[in-house]
C-alpha cells in the first residue's frame, strides 16, 4: 500500500567540523520530512542503532572514504549514519518487503529513515537482541577464525579489550581454546569489569606504569596472538615480547581515529622488524568485509550456541532517545563506556 503523505522525522547532523576531542554540542537535532518513497524504497521506522567510534575519524576536515567503516565522511550539515534496526512503516512501489518486517539496514541516528529496500536484511525473530545484531561479535570471530586462527592454550593479548571488538573478542578466544586472555583498557574500573564479567585473566591500564613491563609480569612466558584496535605504543610493546611463530591481526587504530589532536588515518609506530623476523612472526590488517558469506553463516550458529548455553555474552552500554545519541557518541570517544554502544528510540510492539 502506498503512503499519502511524507513523513515526519528527527535525525542528528554535523554542525561543523571540530578538531580535538568530539562533543555532543558538535551535532544538532533537526526535524525533517521524508519524502514519499519511490520504487524499491521503503520507510523504516528505527528501533535501535549503533554509535561507532569511527564516527570521529569520519566528521574531520579531508576525512576519506575507509574500507572497513560502513557510512562515509561527513560534510557539516550531514545526517549520521550507522547500522540499525527498524520495522517497515511504508512501501514504495515493486517493493519486496512487507509493512510491518523488522529489518536490519545501514541508516541510524534518526526516527525514520529512507531506505532502499535491497540494503534491508529481514530479522527473522518476534524478538530481537540489539546488543546481538548490531555488535562486533561478527568482526571478533571472523579475525580469530578466519584472518589468524587461535591453537590450544595460546596467550592471547587483546587491546581495547572493554570496547565494542575487544569485549566479544576475549570471550571468543577463550571459547576456541585460548589459554590466557590478557587486555588493555583506559583505568582500573574497566579493568575489573572485564576480569570479572569477561572472563579476563590480567588487564593491563594505561596508568598502571610501561605497558611492556606490565605485559612482562602478565605473560611472563610471552604472547601467541595479538587483537590490536589501538596500535602505537600499546602494539610496539607486545610485539616485544611476543613467541616464536606469534600472530597478529591489526583490526583498528584507535591511538589515530581518536588523536586528541585531530583524527587522521596515520598511526605510525616504531617496530623492531629483525627480530619480527627471527621470531617467525606473521602480521595481517583485517576487516570482516573481506570475510566470506559461509564464515558469516558459521558465526550465526555457533554463537547462538554458545549464547544458549550461557557462554557468551554481548555487552553494550544503552542510551534513551535520540536526544541522547550525541552525548552517547562523546562519551564513547572519551572511553567511558563498555562494550557496543546503542540508542534505543523505543520498544517494538
Amino acid at each position: 500500500m502506498l503512503p499519502k503523505e511524507p513523513c515526519k522525522s528527527r535525525e542528528v547532523r554535523l554542525i561543523s567540523y571540530e578538531s580535538g576531542e568530539l562533543k555532543a554540542g558538535h551535532f544538532e537535532v533537526v526535524e525533517t520530512h521524508l519524502p514519499i518513497p519511490g520504487p524499491g524504497q521503503v520507510i523504516v521506522r528505527n528501533r535501535w542503532f549503533r554509535v561507532s567510534i569511527s564516527t570521529r575519524l569520519m566528521a574531520e576536515a579531508g576525512a576519506e572514504v575507509v574500507k572497513g567503516i560502513p557510512f562515509p565522511p561527513l560534510k557539516p550539515g550531514d545526517t549520521l549514519a550507522d547500522g540499525a534496526i527498524g520495522e517497515v512503516v511504508q512501501c514504495g512501489p515493486d517493493t519486496h518487503l512487507p509493512v510491518g518486517s523488522l529489518v536490519l539496514h545501514p541508516l541510524g541516528w534518526r526516527e525514520y529513515a529512507l531506505v532502499p529496500a535491497q540494503q534491508c536484511k529481514v530479522i527473522e525473530a518476534s524478538r530481537v537482541d540489539p546488543a546481538t545484531r548490531l555488535g562486533h561479535g561478527w568482526t571478533a570471530y571472523a579475525a580469530l577464525v578466519g584472518a589468524i586462527q587461535i591453537r590450544p592454550g595460546d596467550t592471547v593479548f587483546i587491546t581495547s579489550g572493554a570496547g565494542a571488538i575487544g569485549s566479544m573478542a576475549g570471550q571468543i578466544a577463550r571459547l576456541l581454546g585460548a589459554g590466557r586472555i590478557i587486555g588493555s583498557t583506559r583505568g582500573d574500573e574497566k579493568a575489573l569489569w572485564m576480569r570479572e564479567d569477561l572472563g579476563y585473566d590480567a588487564v593491563v591500564t594505561r596508568d598502571g606504569g610501561p605497558i611492556r613491563d606490565q605485559l612482562i609480569q602478565a605473560a611472563p612466558e610471552g604472547i601467541d596472538v595479538i587483537v590490536d584496535m589501538v596500535g602505537g605504543a600499546q602494539l610496539a610493546a607486545a610485539l616485544e615480547i611476543v613467541r616464536h611463530d606469534a600472530r597478529c591481526v591489526l583490526l583498528g587504530a584507535v591511538s589515530a581515529e581518536l588523536n586528541p589532536r585531530s583524527a587522521t588515518l596515520k598511526a605510525p609506530v616504531e617496530l623492531d622488524t629483525f627480530q619480527l623476523i627471527l621470531r617467525g612472526v606473521t602480521m595481517r590488517g583485517f576487516s570482516a568485509d573481506e570475510a566470506s558469506p559461509a564464515l558469516f553463516d558459521a558465526w550465526i550458529d555457533q554463537g547462538t550456541a554458545w549464547r544458549r548455553a550461557g557462554l557468551l555474552h554481548f555487552p553494550h552500554s544503552t542510551f534513551h532517545g535520540l536526544d541522547a545519541a550525541p552525548l552517547a557518541l562523546e562519551q564513547a570517544c572519551a572511553g567511558r563506556l563498555k562494550g557496543v554502544v546503542l540508542v534505543q528510540l523505543g520498544d517494538l510492539s
